[in-house]
């Protein structure tokens, strides 16, 4: 059986060692949702970042629910290979930073005194939007969220991503410590600013002169992330053991193409990122929004549309030349909604995304993409379909995108064979559509009214409307996807 890795000693010649001695490392950074994308993209940065300019910036990992990547990272001493796949072939990089992994669920008590030490100066996150526990009405904090609700109801014994930053910040506040600085890197927008909404709803909650103390005090850094990253599969772990000599069950892997784009405010020093290649700059909005609704409002229309149709993979879905060229047009019509992108020309943006999506060697699964849509479609599609429509846009694209995304939420195929939407709403999507005929005026007109999801100004556009109903028709009735 092939030895376990553990250190960087003897790894085949394969494999890219860091270039840095670990041993100098100390805890810098405390992560959160030690993920996929997460060790794809952030710890690469910060490898990168370490081998560039040196520094002591080591992480820290927590998993705020399960156990089998932070208990994988400890049995590797936080050693994992990432694997670069594109069409001339898979490299391996040995990825460094990481110190040791928490598992919250297991010991909550330590990772409270992890985020009072003042050696972590910078608290990352990568939960997920539905872990935000945001009110998609309001924008503010869900208070009847299951993790908001119990943390409010026990804030010194927090199981949700806000409460645990709310209660470390309270105990930095508490002792006189320099808080850290939270540093969202989900796929929200301006999730900076998201973020620090949330937390000060909370902090309002259980005490008004924390609120004021945080607002004063704590920087909230939005940032834009952007790196195609497929769940690891057995190939994964496979061709990890086969490059490395060492079997790795923390392995990820991802295409070659890499982007963080950061606003530079932070409480107490950071990595030198810009070393790495991110982009430091006072305001991210015009680079997520581009990302957003050209990239990530793409891969939801091919996603939902290539699920359907029986597509595994988006890169099946883009040997579909109908597929690839409606991508395409939903590309340049996200195009038309955003202002000028420093230093970024759109068009060859797109192109560059149609050919980052065909990568053979990428396996995203288009139900991977497909999950958690409530949380997606108002950035990616909703509102850039509201805006399109203000300025005489029909906004078709966005009506196919939106007809997919009610066809997949019917949860069943064309054969009749069930599968999970994987969605926080599933069941208020179930239970709205449970007694409506299978048509899509009937479908649409039902969905339509999922509380908080479709604002007002695109469910009062009747032509818009009717494009949706008609396109879901045509959906429901021919699984085959016909070129709209």
């Amino acid at each position: 059986m092939t030895e376990r890795l553990q250190t960087l000693s003897g790894l085949a010649p394969t494999a890219k060692l860091p270039a840095y001695d670990r041993n100098q490392l100390k805890s810098g950074i405390l992560h959160l949702g030690p993920g996929a994308f997460f060790r794809a993209h952030f710890a690469p940065f910060t490898d990168a970042a370490l081998a560039a300019s040196g520094g002591d910036w080591g992480i820290e990992v927590a998993s705020l629910r399960t156990a089998d990547v932070a208990d994988h990272l400890n049995e590797q001493n936080g050693l994992y290979t990432m694997l670069i796949r594109d069409t001339s072939g898979t490299t391996a990089q040995m990825i460094g930073p990481i110190l040791r992994a928490h598992v919250a669920t297991r010991d909550p008590a330590g990772l409270l005194d992890r985020l009072e030490d003042p050696a972590i100066r910078i608290v990352s996150l990568t939960v997920t939007e539905k872990a935000y526990g945001m009110d998609t009405a309001t924008g503010g904090l869900d208070f009847n969220h299951a993790d908001v609700a119990a943390d409010l109801a026990n804030r010194h014994a927090p199981r949700g991503v806000i409460g645990y930053l709310v209660e470390g910040l309270s105990r930095r506040r508490a002792k006189g410590i320099a808080p850290f600085t939270p540093l969202s890197c989900d796929n929200l927008p301006s999730n900076g600013a998201v973020l620090k909404r949330l937390v000060l709803d909370f902090a309002e909650r259980v005490d008004p002169s924390l609120r004021q103390w945080i607002e004063a005090n704590v920087p909230f850094p939005s940032t834009m992330v952007d790196r195609i990253t497929p769940a690891s599969t057995e190939a994964t772990y496979q061709d990890a053991e086969r490059l490395t000599g060492r079997q790795d069950l923390a392995a990820i892997e991802t295409e070659p193409f890499t982007q963080w784009v950061i606003e530079d405010h932070f409480a107490n020093g950071r990595p030198a990122w810009e070393k790495a290649g991110a982009l430091m700059v006072t305001d991210v909005s015009a680079y997520e929004k581009m990302k957003l609704r050209m990239l990530n409002g793409a891969h939801s229309l091919l996603a939902y549309l290539g699920y359907i149709g029986g597509y595994e993979f988006i890169r099946d879905v883009m040997d579909d030349a109908g597929l690839a060229a409606l991508a395409y047009r939903h590309m340049h019509a996200a195009a038309r909604t955003l202002d000028a992108v420093p230093g970024i020309d759109l068009d060859d943006y797109a192109s560059e995304l149609i050919a980052r999506f065909a990568n053979k060697a990428i396996a995203h699964r288009t139900y991977q993409i497909a999950m958690d849509g409530t949380q997606k479609l108002p950035q990616r599609l909703l509102e850039p379909a509201t805006e399109a429509l203000a300025h005489g846009d029909k906004a078709e694209t966005y009506a196919i995108a939106v007809a997919a995304w009610m066809r997949y939420a019917i949860g069943e195929h064309g054969n009749g064979e069930r599968y999970e939407l994987r969605d926080p709403r599933a069941g208020e999507i179930a239970a709205l559509i449970a007694d409506v005929p299978r048509t899509g005026l009937a479908i649409s007109a039902a969905l339509f009214t999922l509380p908080g999801l479709f604002p007002a100004t695109l469910t009062g556009h009747r032509a818009w409307t009717q494009d949706v109903s008609d396109k879901l028709e045509i959906l429901i009735q021919d699984d085959r996807l016909p070129l709209f």
